[in-house]
């Protein structure tokens, strides 16, 4: 009996060990599918088909060819887009079926609110298949467009990802930096913004000391963008993303099983940063999102 109690003694490390990995990869697997199904939406960012940037002055706008902002879905002549004085205002000369943050539209004037000032305003129509929002980037503003019949959507391939792996779990260093600290941040279609770096996340990975400059999410935690070495080849060529929970005691849980491609892999109408020199590593992240292979 005691030689059984001593076995079961020495099993049982073993089984909760196991049980610990079922439950990791399984939670794993059920954010990736929250990935995907976000994806999905059908006005996500599979559904992005337009970017017009707006020049200040008065532009007709529509679907129809002599449009000045010439969309890819929508009425033949809806208006007209106003920028002036930081302002955008859409003039509504054809309102039906277009609705306003789901509330049917007037014709008339509306100053449209960008996303840079929290949920920005959504100009829909077809039935809600189709729209478009202000977004603002280092001081200029354009519309982005979206279609739920995009091929993009329609025919997306869904993602592909490295094998979980829990050695790419790693507990990390938060080196924080003084309040107010930023960093120059790139983004695809050549912008420049100081963005908020409230640190940087260090780990160790095979005996190398690796660093990833940090920028700040809303709710305290941090938004890394970062390149490898499996960047372009095995994965998207601009990079990848990765969010963490809010560092505390000076350590930082960074899970690079959950890294994930930016919206601008799977589309060209997207804006995203791209990782400044400091984030790109001398080390081959082969966990998370795998490169895109869909239509884009």
């Amino acid at each position: 009996m005691s030689r059984l109690l001593l076995v079961l003694s020495l099993l049982l490390p073993v089984v909760a060990a196991a049980d610990d990995t079922g439950d990791y990869l399984a939670e794993v697997a059920q954010q990736r599918q929250a990935r995907e199904e976000g994806l999905r939406q059908p006005l996500g960012w599979l559904s992005l088909v337009g970017l017009h940037w707006i020049e200040p002055g008065s532009h007709r706008v529509g679907a129809a060819s002599d449009s000045d902002i010439v969309l890819a879905v929508g009425p033949e002549h809806l208006g007209e887009i106003r920028l002036s004085e930081g302002v955008v205002t859409l003039v509504l000369a054809h309102a039906k079926g277009v609705e306003i943050d789901g509330v049917p539209a007037a014709v008339g004037e509306l100053a449209l609110r960008p996303d840079s000032h929290g949920e920005p305003t959504q100009v829909t129509f077809d039935g809600g298949a189709a729209g478009f929002n202000l977004i603002e980037r280092d001081g200029r503003f354009a519309l982005r467009v979206r279609d739920a019949r995009a091929r993009t959507r329609t025919a997306f391939a869904g993602l592909d990802y490295f094998d979980t792996d829990p050695a790419w779990r790693i507990e990390a260093r938060f080196e924080p930096h003084p309040e107010g600290a930023t960093i120059e941040i790139a983004n695809v279609i050549g912008q420049l913004s100081h963005e908020p770096n409230p640190g940087a996340v260090v780990f160790e990975r095979e005996g190398k000391t690796y660093r990833i400059e940090a920028l700040a999410n809303s709710d305290g935690s941090l938004f890394l963008i970062f390149a490898d070495r499996t960047s372009g080849r095995e994965t998207y060529g601009a990079g990848r993303f990765l969010d963490t929970p809010v560092p505390k005691d000076g350590r930082v849980l960074v899970d690079f099983n959950l890294a994930y491609s930016p919206p601008c892999a799977f589309n060209a109408f997207s804006t995203c940063p791209l990782p400044p020199p400091e984030n790109r590593l001398d080390l081959a992240v082969r966990a998370g999102e795998k490169k895109y292979v869909g239509p884009r």
